[in-house]
């Protein structure tokens, strides 16, 4: 008689992931190792032999929330392992929450796995065949739909605003080989993916610490530069045959990037740029230690826009900076009605722990800080109504988020979506009526806008 081993039931980790994609980009990854390992996911607390609890800690109100989060794990379900950018403060966790297993920092992958195995040890053992590590490493599991995927290309950041912690707690720039991006984006796309969001803290930058090198892809040649990245994304083809949509974020407005919107105009890229300005009043940029070069940025969004014309313009701002002042605002204001972004964030100051602009002075009271941003979101709700209002009669691609259940009185269904202007969980939606029910997500179709609002669009799929 054949002796049959049973395997013991592999372990599972549950996880909590805050803050921004580059942050989810790290929980999948981490997840992905740990998956490689034979450990199992868990959807709940209860389920789950230990909780990971990826942080952020970019602003004071995100640390409490982070530390909200690893409190209400430890209460749920008691063995706690704390990563990400809040992991730079182990202290003050540990001060709080004493009974956390461990805590590592941000991007530190072997370190979080080698918690997990020492908090939960891995039970499968020699006996599973799991799908080689080498598998997992530039396309693993995902926590986005399958349709759309983040793609980091860098690490940290060379720069030093007043505002900003991040390059303590992520390093100073470290650029991903151009040839391992790729070939990640090839495998997302090969696996599904129709949109691949681009991220970094400074895409611009990507290549400058290692001199823009160049790699061998596909028998050629490739900087390690965004301009050639951009273009070689272009190239990919979905299981359909067309081209993944490709969104740019996170883009310092370097002359170089001028480079990218013929791209834009020819189909390569989606015609997309997330610029993180912050203000147009050259003495807050001074104080931001941001180049003050809104002038110029004017005049380049002009010439992007006479090379393509469909171009969507993202930013965000932050009012209430310390020492600006009312004609520092208006000037903004100013500056938005010229620049007619299309998509805007604004952000009230908030000093964040060792960030420089904490020992500026002339602080902006909390109410002034309240009624500004009051009034340039009111400002750009009135922008983005107006853009809105021009795409009405207009047919646009859409690719598709969600479909819903069939309408209990007349069997309709509608579908919510997002155009080329639109990236996840940031911007507007286009809201679809009287759709196929077996419309699937991820799906990119032609719809015909019918009405538009301040912020999203309502349609109908063209007639083929």
């Amino acid at each position: 008689m054949t002796d049959i081993t049973t395997l013991p039931e592999a372990r599972k980790v549950g996880m909590v992931s805050l803050g921004c994609p580059k942050a989810l980009v790290d929980s999948e990854r981490i997840l992905t190792r740990l998956r490689a390992d034979g450990y199992a996911m868990s959807a709940d607390y209860a389920g789950a032999d230990v909780v990971l609890v990826n942080t952020c800690g970019f602003l004071d109100s995100a640390k409490e929330e982070s530390l909200e989060a690893i409190g209400e794990a430890i209460a749920e379900n008691g063995r706690v392992i704390v990563t990400g950018c809040m992991g730079n403060e182990a202290d003050a966790i540990r001060a709080r929450f004493p009974e956390v297993l461990a805590i590592t920092g941000a991007h530190q992958y072997e370190d979080v796995v080698s918690a997990v195995h020492q908090a939960a040890p891995p039970s499968q053992g020699p006996y599973l065949d799991l799908i080689p590590q080498a598998q997992y490493d530039d396309a693993g599991l995902k926590l986005t739909p399958r349709h759309y995927s983040y793609l980091k290309i860098s690490e940290g950041c060379n720069h030093a605003c007043a505002f900003c912690i991040i390059p303590s707690l992520r390093g100073k720039l470290a650029s991903r080989r151009i040839d391992a991006v790729l070939r990640e984006a090839e495998k997302l796309v090969a696996a599904g993916t129709q949109e691949l969001l681009v991220i970094s803290q400074d895409t611009s930058a990507y290549g400058v610490d290692v001199r823009h090198e160049t790699r061998q892809w596909k028998g050629r040649d490739v900087r390690t530069h965004m301009t050639d990245l951009a273009r070689e994304l272009g190239q990919l083809r979905t299981a359909s045959g067309h081209a993944p949509w490709v969104r740019l974020h996170y883009v310092y407005p370097y002359p170089h990037v001028s480079e990218v919107i013929p791209l834009m105009a020819e189909g390569l890229v989606t015609p997309y740029l997330d610029i993180p300005f912050q203000h147009a009043a050259p003495s807050v940029l001074k104080s931001m230690k941001r180049p003050a070069n809104e002038a110029k940025v004017l005049e380049r969004l002009r010439e992007w826009r006479a090379i393509c014309p469909d171009i969507a313009i993202r930013s965000s701002f932050v009012v209430g900076f310390p020492g600006e002042t009312e004609a520092d605002f208006q000037y903004l204001l100013d500056w938005l009605d010229e620049a007619q972004l299309d998509r805007v964030g604004a952000f009230r100051f908030e000093p964040v722990a060792g960030a420089a602009a904490n020992a500026l002075p002339d602080p902006v009271p909390e109410e002034v800080k309240e009624e500004r941003f009051q009034r340039i979101m009111a400002k750009t709700a009135a922008i983005s109504a107006a853009k809105l209002a021009a795409k009405v009669g207009r047919t646009l691609p859409v690719i598709i988020d969600e479909v819903g259940e069939p309408d209990e009185e007349d069997g309709s269904v509608g579908a919510t979506g997002r155009s080329q202007a639109d990236a996840p969980e940031i911007d507007g939606h286009v809201y679809l009526r009287d759709v196929p029910a077996d419309l699937a997500p991820g799906t990119i179709v032609a719809v015909t806008v019918e009405d538009a609002d301040e912020h999203d669009l309502y349609g109908v799929i063209h007639p083929a």
